[in-house]
């Protein structure tokens, strides 16, 4: 399977800001991404066209969306669909972002009719899991995780193509901290999310991507990227530089 790399720019650049910083990326990139390997924009929902537009016939870099309501359309005040998002030239979707769970309040319920929804209307889905760090002081990471992920994937197909579904692991505690899980806290949890991806969806599990995100820098990228089940990463402040992301997509 090809390695993802993933930026979550989440609130930040105007839409030509983040036309450049994608037009910047390839310039940095081209030619020498290594093979096997997948490059995946995720600005805010105002820069998902220029995006998309700077990304276009560059071959593996892909646009994608942070959010969107699972309904086609309604009276949904301030929400995207999937069909807006995919008109708009994004192929990816995060569901499930610890900062829609813990800052915006979103159940593992909502988050699982987001995966399923997002799934079947065409988009490929990065499902996030992860725990406070309250909740690995009090040895709770594998009750979490599963609880996370079952819920998560409940209403997705078990047929569903494994290249369309993708599961990080992005501990809370390490998110813009600074804070880095250590590759045996890493190796822990995705060999945890492997083991229920199998579960759940028998051999196509092991043919799913996990993503490891959480304070990834271009320092710590190379000795991430090649422990084992990690299949890519989910990158965030470090992301928003195009030079600081080349140096990640290329270690």
């Amino acid at each position: 399977m090809n390695k993802l790399f993933a930026a979550n720019w989440k609130m930040h650049k105007t839409a030509s800001e983040a036309g450049q910083t994608a037009a910047e990326l390839l310039r940095l990139v081209s030619g020498s991404l290594k093979p096997g390997r997948e490059v995946l924009i995720l600005p805010p929902f105002t820069a998902l066209a220029p995006v998309a537009e700077a990304l276009r016939g560059a071959q593996n870099f892909f646009a994608g969306a942070q959010n969107f309501y699972p309904q086609k359309q309604g009276a949904f005040t301030g929400e995207v669909a999937p069909g807006m998002l995919l008109d708009l030239g994004a192929g990816f979707a995060l569901t499930g972002h610890s900062e829609r769970r813990h800052v915006l309040g979103e159940t593992d319920e909502m988050v699982g009719q987001k995966t399923a929804f997002g799934l079947e209307s065409g988009l490929s889905i990065i499902l996030c899991v992860g725990e406070k760090i309250d909740e690995r002081r009090a040895g709770q990471l594998a009750a979490v995780l599963e609880r996370q992920l079952r819920a998560g994937v409940a209403a997705v197909p078990r047929d569903v193509q494994p290249a369309r579904l993708a599961v990080a692991y992005e501990p809370v505690w390490a998110i813009g901290t600074g804070e880095v899980a250590g590759p045996t806290e890493i190796l822990e949890a995705h060999a945890l999310v492997r083991r229920l991806l199998v579960d759940i969806f028998g051999a196509a599990g092991m043919q799913m991507r996990i993503l490891y995100g959480g304070s990834v820098k271009p320092d710590n990228a190379s000795e991430i990227i090649a422990l084992d089940n990690v299949d890519g990463v989910l990158v965030g402040g470090a992301s928003l530089k195009a030079d600081d992301f080349s140096r990640i997509v290329l270690a």
